[in-house]
């Protein structure tokens, strides 16, 4: 049975948590998944719901702040920031042993932001000046304008979490934003190992659309291997982007690799196995966040066996079979993009909804 440290030890896999609340903070539970070896912690809009609709630990808080003339996004703003500034001070001694390289939370700007890239900008900085933790990133979509944004922030020396990336084309886009913002920020002074970032690329949700489509078409052959097909040529773009002589001039410096993320790792079809997309997408400079439940799972059931770049070229097939069946993958990768976007900003309203709910209820009676 591996523990948490043996993924990273044994395979340069960095395994983060893909949840947070001030339950697992207060009661030891992060810091008992430290201790093993997790080296990370992720959040979204829905993570945050989750986790302040399902319990009363932030009622007195909210109380506190209801006696104020506040908004429910000001009291959000307050809770999550609180969360994320304790999560990173667990995880501080992970950034410090490592060197800085590892030892990350993230937290992500407003959703109804994806597709304003000044706007994103302003939000990333006033959120990195308020929780004022180096080891913090800052999640930003892979949309047209968020990449704008990772090449702005990563200019300005903020660590960037690029999320809800589903095709090669969203891998190439934030890659060279990454690149590129670097650039800037070393012919400005800057100093190239200060800068952290990640490229999140969305993996269990690829297979929940295509399967579809694929059944629909009386094909089982392929159900339930794109997603990880799609995820192994990410990283085999990874390495290409990530070596020659641009990459040289920036490693010289001191510049990190931009890490290939796998998230959405849980399995949503009860048929798989519940490491699924773990135990397929293991390998060097690699993070996987996994929920609760499947990270549990990997500590009981995976082999750490490297697999990430087995049978790249098989998996090249296996995409581009798709067009056959009459499925237009880069299609699909795009729709995804849209639907994580309108699907975090639901949940972001609905936290909101949720919080100005409690404040009804918790507010002290005058």
């Amino acid at each position: 049975m591996p523990t948490l440290n043996d993924f990273y030890t044994e395979q340069g896999q960095a395994i983060w948590l893909d949840f947070i609340s001030r339950d697992i903070l207060q009661s030891g539970v992060l810091q008992g998944l430290v201790d093993q070896g997790l080296r990370g912690v992720t959040s979204n809009p829905t993570i945050f719901d989750q986790a302040i609709s399902k319990s009363d630990d932030y009622d007195a808080d909210i109380a506190r702040m209801s006696r104020d003339d506040v908004t429910p996004f000001a009291v959000y703003d307050t809770l999550s920031q609180a969360d994320i500034q304790a999560a990173t001070d667990v995880l501080r001694p992970v950034f410090d042993a490592s060197g800085g390289s590892d030892g990350f939370v993230s937290i992500e700007v407003d959703p109804d932001l994806a597709y304003e890239s000044a706007r994103t900008v302003a939000e990333a900085k006033r959120l990195w000046a308020a929780i004022d933790r180096p080891n913090l990133m800052i999640k930003v979509p892979a949309t047209p304008e968020g990449v704008q944004a990772i090449r702005q922030l990563i200019a300005s020396g903020i660590n960037v979490n690029a999320t809800l990336m589903f095709s090669l084309q969203h891998y190439d886009d934030v890659a060279f934003a990454y690149i590129e913002g670097l650039e800037q920020w070393v012919a400005g002074g800057g100093d190239a190992s200060t800068v952290n970032s990640v490229a999140s690329f969305f993996v269990s949700r690829i297979d929940g659309v295509v399967d579809k489509e694929l059944a629909a078409r009386g094909n089982g052959d392929l159900q339930g291997k794109i997603a990880i097909a799609n995820a192994k040529l990410a990283y085999a773009r990874f390495e290409e982007v990530f070596s020659g002589a641009r990459w040289d001039r920036l490693a010289a410096v001191g510049a990190r690799v931009q890490r290939p993320l796998w998230a959405s790792t849980s399995t949503k079809n009860p048929a798989y196995p519940d490491t699924l997309y773990v135990d397929s997408l293991l390998g060097p400079h690699t993070v996987n966040t996994l929920p609760m439940p499947t990270l549990e799972a990997a500590v009981e059931q995976s082999v750490l066996t490297r697999t990430i770049d087995e049978n790249v070229e098989g998996e090249r097939v296996r995409i581009d079979s798709l067009a056959s069946f009459g499925i237009d993958f880069n299609q699909v990768t795009e729709d995804l993009q849209s639907a994580g976007v309108a699907s975090f900003a639901k949940s972001y309203h609905n936290l909101l909804e949720t919080i100005a709910a409690r404040m009804k209820s918790v507010r002290p009676v005058a």
